[in-house]
């Protein structure tokens, strides 16, 4: 396809010409009905009239003719004009009276029957029928009306009238003229009209369809300034919201990227200085070899508890749904609890416990774990020593509560609403030193929201640190 192709399918695709062209369409068609509609109905009402006003004239000459005549000849023509004079009918352009053979008795225009009355109508009028014919042309009305005149059943003659009628055909040539004009001037106001509200519509269209194209390019604080109360502005209301939020997801990425590069650099750094050291130094000793060694073990795991948790909020995020069933959270709690009274107990810290039974959830076993393993590793690991971490499972309203207290080092208040934000340390310095990543609490929110639950942390009266996750009970 051509370019000027091309250019004409965008011109007749784009909505502004569909609006324009429906538009105008819409009041072609209302104008047409308009002038066909009220010059037609104008026409047909005076046609109404002047058929009943040249009927009833014929019959009213008709009437007379039987009251005066019982036969019509040639020989009774001054009488008919007597009869004719009697009446009235200043009004009517012609009338012609004729006998029973169609021979004219009275025609004050001199003409010819014929001439003014087609034969087919003499004939179907002595036939004793009514005829009735009217048209409109050149401005005139012209209408005609044929009644027999009847003795003893029989059509003895018959009364044409033939009415023309200019002032009734100027007056609808000027109603016509009328309408037009006003036709032509609404024509041009719709035109006028729907171009300024194409532009304004599509002035307005046209910067969505920018901040759009800006916001592709990566132009997240791209702002749309739009008055008015319509759908457009609402439209502006929402993509600005939009935006706002995309810009905060962006800058939660690049700092997520870049605290993970920083988490992942660290071990990174301190296994290739490590192993740098060994290789550089050809009499180093077996002891400090093996030293050196256990510390690349400890931050190869370190390492691997990090990708290990990255990998956990990569799936919460993708929303990849695993099959929920049916999870007893105290045994979940009695599992967990022992495979960290180890730490506890290496760090001189009392673990205790108090676990309600009948405690379930829906949930997986290794969603449930990862909450529980993350609230009371995170306890342990800042901790005082010999502190206390209490763990407390109850039902309460067909609620699932699990709380974790511990009486640490606990967390300013102006860090409490970040904790759960990934990588946030309160203490960066004690956070490295405790193995953490800043990635624990994260994973416990998400995996919490994830199975439909909430979770809160508040500081303790008397030190320390409490943090509650409440789900629905599943009976």
């Amino acid at each position: 396809m051509n370019r000027p192709s091309i250019r004409k399918l965008r011109f007749f695709s784009s909505i502004r010409t569909k609006f324009a062209l429906t538009y105008i369409a819409v009041i072609a068609i209302v104008l047409v009905l308009i002038n066909t509609y009220f010059l037609t109905t104008s026409r047909n009402m005076i046609f109404s009239s002047k058929k009943l006003y040249v009927q009833s004239q014929a019959s009213l000459i008709a009437t007379l003719l039987e009251e005066t005549f019982d036969v019509l000849t040639v020989d009774d023509e001054e009488r008919v004009l007597a009869v004719v004079s009697q009446l009235d009918v200043a009004g009517v352009t012609h009338i012609v009276i004729t006998d029973s053979e169609g021979t004219a008795l009275y025609d004050p225009s001199g003409h010819s029957s014929q001439d003014i009355f087609p034969e087919h109508y003499i004939e179907e009028t002595l036939e004793v029928n009514n005829v009735f014919y009217s048209r409109y042309s050149d401005g005139v009305f012209s209408s005609i009306a044929c009644t027999p005149v009847m003795s003893r059943g029989t059509a003895i003659g018959a009364v044409y009238v033939h009415d023309e009628d200019v002032n009734q055909g100027a007056l609808l040539l000027e109603m016509q003229d009328t309408v037009r004009n006003i036709s032509v001037i609404v024509a041009v106001l719709s035109i006028v009209m729907v171009s300024l509200i194409i532009l304004s519509l599509m002035s307005r269209v046209n910067s969505i369809i920018s901040a759009i194209k800006s916001v592709r390019e990566g132009e997240y604080s791209y702002h749309i300034s739009m008055s008015g109360s319509d759908e457009l502005a609402l439209l502006s209301d929402e993509f600005n919201s939009l935006t706002g939020r995309l810009r905060e997801t962006d800058e939660v990425r690049r700092r997520f990227v870049a605290d993970a590069s920083h988490e992942l650099k660290t071990p990174l750094a301190s296994i290739r200085l490590l192993t740098d050291s060994i290789l550089q130094n050809e009499d180093i000793e077996r002891e400090t070899v093996q030293e050196f060694i256990g510390d690349i073990g400890m931050e190869a795991e370190r390492l691997t508890r990090t990708t290990g948790k990255l990998m956990t909020l990569t799936r919460l995020d993708s929303q990849i749904e695993d099959e929920m069933m049916r999870v007893d959270v105290c045994d979940a709690a009695v599992a967990t609890l022992r495979m960290l009274r180890p730490l506890a107990a290496s760090s001189g810290i009392s673990l205790r416990s108090e676990l309600s039974e009948g405690c379930f959830i829906r949930a997986t076993d290794d969603s449930i774990h990862q909450v529980i393993f993350n609230l009371v590793e995170n306890a342990i690991k800042y901790n005082q020593p010999d502190g206390s971490v209490y763990v407390r499972l109850t039902v309460e309203n067909k609620k699932v509560l699990l709380t974790v207290d511990d009486r640490g080092v606990g967390v300013p208040l102006e860090d409490i609403p970040h904790i759960f934000d990934r990588f946030y340390r309160v203490d960066k310095a004690r956070s490295r030193e405790a193995g953490g990543s800043g990635l624990g609490l994260a994973i416990v929110r998400d995996t919490v929201q994830e199975l439909g639950g909430n979770v809160t942390a508040s500081k303790r009266v008397g030190g320390g640190m409490r943090f509650q996750v409440s789900f629905d009970l599943y009976e």
